[in-house]
């Protein structure tokens, strides 16, 4: 019998391994693009239609009232021409792309080299140090979206980006772009910021002039030359150096550029009340989208300011910084007053809003020193303490640090009632430290308080920087009875025949400190003006309450405090934070607290918005007799700026 042939075995497969992840890489390729191809058309169908876009938003004349219905202002002529994209203003193009977007006519909408340049430039510093977004980007964002920073809003930012590079030319997108983005200032697009700087077209911009304009966009407040003409001067030079590097003007011209004075126009600046003006539009304009979406046309607004408080509020800022005695060498001030639900009632950002439009109430940051220490005893009171807890008035240390009292004076065994009224930093610093300086932080917060702080020994004595109106809209709790309150200045939005577009809620905040912990803060509050640092605050058949604040070196002076329903702050010092002559809280602000609550109404209530009744064609006669404001100074038709500021090479 024949011997059976073995069978050889058959050969393994080759590259059985690299096979098997082909497969799993492909599957796993397909279920990605699934799954994004499932998160794309879910992301989609919330888009709202981009096909409905109006080449410039309308932007009616806006008329601003009193709480009374008294004219404050008006702002705007009606709707200015668009920039059109056949005609796009060269100069204010090269600026803008310069800073913005310099490979705008190279990208498809998103700009990888930028994103990724911005990316690891974030990487390196640990924080957001610089923006990947591309002009499409930006213009999808304004148009349809919210400021949100999350995953799906980018995303759908992206999409939308796409869509417009798909359905409109790059200059169209530009032009939509400048006509909508805002300059500051309450100016809306690049016609409208012009005229509103400069009195002149988009499209006679001198190259200065477009690179102060350009410079604006990063942060429109911040750069205006109404605020503070030296930092936008020195931001329209970094902007003329990125137009000369990108090969958008000679070397020549940005010299010339850079040497030549910007002249801005305060033609279109209000007195008086300008401060709040300004502070306030944004807010309306807000609104107004919000609530009235398809309306353009010219808006009244009823505000919560009140002329009369304002005049009193001006007046006793001007005549404290003229007051030799009272000003102790401080040049610069700033008043702010809340009512009992958190309107501003009155906003002097300095003495004369036509030479100095910054709004140091709303805007300037400073140290308020002891004007702190309320936030520490609140807090220590919600810990168990009370006014007539004993504590001794002596030096301490921790770790390297030594705060000492005013001139090295301490008192001994004192009350806390006595403590927070002679202002002891001993004590102050001694509380937070056995009650909790991270509970202070977490109080602060709550009662407004929202500016950076952190957990160290100095926060005690008020070592972080705050603005004015922070510390009148955190000292309102204590005046209202511990209610929570958000500074707001528009009561009502209606059109001139009458409509209601917007009416506030008298809504009241949220408690935020228990009825216990105000009726001890008033106590110590009545000390520090009954026999405290704070006694020249008061008025004559008027209940006031308050804090000083002085910090070191005399640089700042504070008082915060209120009376008869309306809380306030006060600063005085200097813009470039040099010291005074021993300008203390006591010494001035509180003198001119007093003098400014003398001549303000009294308000022994939340006041509830009347209907606005009158038509446009009533209000704007007015505009040329506002009855109470107060008298503006005589204003200057123009302030230089000097781009260079001896920096043309930087």
């Amino acid at each position: 019998m024949a011997a059976r042939r073995r069978r050889a075995p058959d050969p393994k497969p080759r590259f059985s391994l690299l096979g098997a992840a082909i497969r799993g890489g492909a599957a796993l390729c397909v279920l990605f693009m699934l799954i994004g191809a499932f998160l794309v058309i879910a992301i989609a169908r919330d888009l709202p239609d981009p096909r409905a876009i109006e080449p410039a938003p309308r932007t009616g004349a806006i008329t601003l009232l009193d709480r009374e219905g008294r004219v404050i202002t008006h702002r705007g002529s009606g709707t200015v021409a668009a920039v059109s994209a056949n005609a796009l203003p060269d100069n204010l193009v090269d600026a803008v792309l310069a800073v913005e977007d310099r490979r705008f006519y190279s990208h498809w909408g998103i700009d990888l080299i930028g994103t990724t340049r911005a990316a690891l430039a974030n990487a390196r510093a640990g924080r957001v140090v610089q923006g990947g977004s591309t002009i499409t980007q930006q213009l999808a964002k304004n148009l349809f979206l919210t400021p949100e920073r999350t995953m799906r809003r980018k995303a759908e930012e992206l999409m939308l980006a796409f869509w417009l590079e798909r359905h409109y030319s790059k200059d169209e997108i530009l032009a939509l772009y400048l006509n909508r983005v805002y300059f500051g200032a309450g100016a809306w697009g690049a016609e409208d910021a012009s005229r509103r700087y400069f009195g002149k077209a988009a499209g006679e911009l001198e190259i200065g002039e477009a690179a102060l304009l350009a410079g604006l966009l990063k942060a429109p407040s911040r750069y205006s030359p109404s605020n503070d003409a030296q930092r936008a001067a020195v931001r329209a030079t970094v902007v003329l150096d990125l137009m000369h590097g990108t090969g958008r003007i000679t070397e020549a011209e940005r010299i010339a550029a850079a040497s030549a004075p910007i002249r801005v126009s305060r033609g279109a600046s209000s007195p008086g009340a300008g401060w709040f003006a300004d502070w306030v539009l944004p807010e309306v304009r807000s609104l107004a989208r919000l609530y009235a979406p398809d309306y353009h046309g010219d808006l009244v607004v009823r505000t919560t300011l009140d002329v009369s408080a304002q005049r009193a509020a001006e007046n006793a800022l001007r005549w404290g910084l003229s007051e030799p005695e009272v000003a102790r060498g401080a040049t610069a001030g700033a008043i702010v007053a809340l009512d009992g639900s958190g309107g501003v009632a009155a906003m002097a950002g300095g003495t004369d809003y036509a030479r100095s439009p910054f709004n140091r109430a709303a805007s300037a940051t400073r140290q308020p020193g002891s004007a702190f220490k309320a936030f520490v005893y609140a807090s220590a009171f919600e810990a168990g303490y009370s006014p007539d807890h004993r504590f001794i008035d002596q030096p301490v240390t921790y770790g390297n640090w030594s705060p000492s009292n005013w001139e090295g004076r301490y008192e001994g065994e004192m009350t806390l009632e006595r403590a927070f009224a002679r202002s002891s930093n001993s004590i102050a610093v001694q509380l937070a430290e056995q009650s909790g300086r991270g509970h202070v932080i977490q109080l602060a917060r709550r009662l407004g308080i929202e500016s950076p702080m952190q957990n160290t020994h100095a926060l005690t004595l008020g070592a972080y920087e705050v603005t004015p109106l922070e510390m009148a809209v955190a000292y309102t709790p204590f005046m209202n009875g511990g209610y929570r309150v958000d500074a707001h200045g528009v009561e009502m939005i209606a059109s001139p025949d009458g409509r209601v577009m917007y009416e506030r809620e008298d809504e009241r905040g949220y408690k935020v400190l228990a009825d216990r912990v105000v009726a001890q803060m008033e106590r110590v509050f009545a000390a520090v003006t009954g026999y405290g640092t704070g006694r020249a605050a008061n008025v004559e058949g008027r209940t006031v309450r308050g804090k000083t604040g002085t910090t070191n070196s005399f640089r700042d002076a504070w008082f915060a405090g209120w009376a008869d329903g309306m809380s306030a702050a006060v600063w005085i010092g200097h813009d470039d934070n040099r010291s005074t002559n021993e300008g203390s809280g006591g010494a001035g602000p509180a003198r001119i607290f007093a003098r400014f609550m003398e001549a303000a109404p009294a308000y022994e209530r939340i006041r509830e918005p009347d209907a606005i009744g009158r038509t446009l064609a009533e209000i704007l006669p007015e505009l040329d007799e506002p009855g109470p404001a107060p008298e503006p100074a005589e204003a200057a038709d123009a302030d230089p700026i000097a781009s260079l500021l001896g920096r043309i090479d930087r």
